[in-house]
């Protein structure tokens, strides 16, 4: 991986005050706040834009015409880029929306939460150099003739109504789309796709912003529509599922700022004590967004079968990827499993990590990853974030020992600090030589 060319500005949907952002995952800088209309704004929760998804190659049709319902895309013979699937697309048709009686096709779509599981897919589908997503000004939700969905408005079990009923159900969709991962079983993934249903088109003037989880795209799309002024481009990695940095160490290992579980990675790596608690940190993340994860550590504890310096490889059969995507038949290059390793880095919740023993879990790893099938590797900086160790300390050992093994392997900074780029550098990191 390329390190990113230019430090980027994450931004978010959201802002808390004082401007905060509500995902984990995203802080917004901001250097002047707007009046908002209050019809937009909620308990503490100030919708800045709502999103569009869809191909570069409509920016330009866009920009000029407008994000046009499917209908009058077709009625108008406009040849847009498709970036859904066909059969998804065709299931929206037959939904029609209640008191209104048009189908979905007659309205334009755009979501409360652009990092959702309709994103999701379609990055795993497409390239994504292919993909934007354009942000849309608040104040189309004051609008009398659209409608407001709690949910995926093709979902049966979502309610779809119209503006009249917005100061109600604006505080539910906020508490929905609040969240950096989501699963079917308690039905976040539906509900995080909440969407404002626009008659016909979105008129170009709402056009605010139009977003890039690749540099080079944005720069060639401002580029061919000669750098409008009257519409933000901005590279946000986050948005996309990307790493918002990312530095080459060696031709297989990486080191990498953002979210490791949205890695591609094969096995997952989860920092763990060896008492049974998952409380903070990349442990209680996973207890949550993987349930079955928590059970078999629960299940090792008891038994004592979870020591420092022997990590339990957990080999779980179903995929990360089927889980997070909203049409997971429709995945043409999705990971088919997500296995977890389970790294002790201390022996209770409340001690420190010792550096002794992240690298004998290190040595397991060295010495069984073969044997194991392990085919590709990604970790948190163990021990840096709750454990105390300092990375300056740990990551030239983490590169050492796993700069040898012949896999693909990410190592994730620490989310509790900004790490320098001079401590990420190959030549900090390799200048140690761990004895092995």
């Amino acid at each position: 991986m390329a390190e990113t060319a230019q430090a980027c500005l994450e931004t978010s949907i959201f802002f808390r005050e004082p401007f905060y952002s509500f995902s984990l995952l995203f802080l917004f800088v901001i250097s002047k706040v707007e009046p908002i209309n209050t019809s937009s704004k909620t308990r503490g929760l100030v919708i800045r834009e709502l999103f569009y998804i869809t191909h570069v190659k409509n920016i330009k049709s866009i920009l000029e015409k407008g994000i046009l319902c499917h209908n009058r895309v077709e009625e108008l013979g406009i040849q847009s880029e498709k970036i859904y699937n066909k059969a998804v697309v065709a299931r929206r048709e037959a939904i029609t929306v209640p008191s209104d009686g048009r189908s979905l096709w007659s309205f334009a779509n755009l979501y409360f939460q652009a990092r959702n599981p309709m994103l999701f897919t379609v990055i795993r589908n497409k390239p994504i150099n292919e993909i934007a997503v354009v942000g849309v000004d608040k104040n189309i939700l004051n609008r009398d003739d659209i409608f407001l969905s709690t949910g995926n408005a093709a979902n049966s079990q979502t309610e779809i109504v119209p503006a009249s009923q917005k100061g109600k159900i604006l505080p539910v969709i906020m508490k929905q789309v609040d969240r950096v991962y989501w699963n079917e079983v308690d039905g976040s993934k539906r509900k995080i796709m909440a969407e404002c249903l626009v008659p016909e088109f979105v008129p170009p003037q709402y056009i605010r912003s139009v977003y890039f989880g690749d540099y080079k795209a944005k720069y060639e799309v401002q580029e061919s529509l000669g750098n409008p002024t009257n519409v933000s481009f901005m590279y946000v990695p986050g948005m996309f599922f990307q790493p918002t940095r990312s530095r080459e160490i060696t031709p297989l290992l990486s080191i990498v700022d953002g979210d490791m579980f949205f890695s591609r990675a094969q096995t997952l790596t989860v920092s763990v004590n060896i008492v049974g608690i998952m409380g903070k940190g990349v442990a209680s993340r996973a207890k949550y967004q993987f349930p079955d994860v928590y059970v078999r550590y629960q299940d090792l504890c008891r038994k004592d079968q979870l020591r420092m310096g022997k990590p339990v490889l957990y080999k779980r059969e179903a995929s990360f990827d089927h889980e997070m995507a909203d049409e997971p038949s429709t995945l043409t290059n999705a990971n088919s499993e997500t296995w977890f390793l389970l790294f002790p880095t201390k022996k209770h919740w409340s001690d420190k990590s010792n550096v002794n023993d992240i690298e004998a879990g290190l040595k397991w790893i060295v010495q069984n990853y073969q044997k194991e099938g392990i085919k590709s590797l990604a970790l948190p900086a163990l021990g840096c974030g709750l454990g105390g160790l300092e990375w300056a300390d740990v990551g030239p050992i983490l590169v050492q020992y796993l700069s040898t093994i012949d896999i693909p392997v990410c190592i994730y900074l620490p989310a509790e600090k900004q790490i320098p780029d001079k401590l990420i550098s190959p030549e900090f990191l390799l200048r140690k030589q761990a004895h092995l």
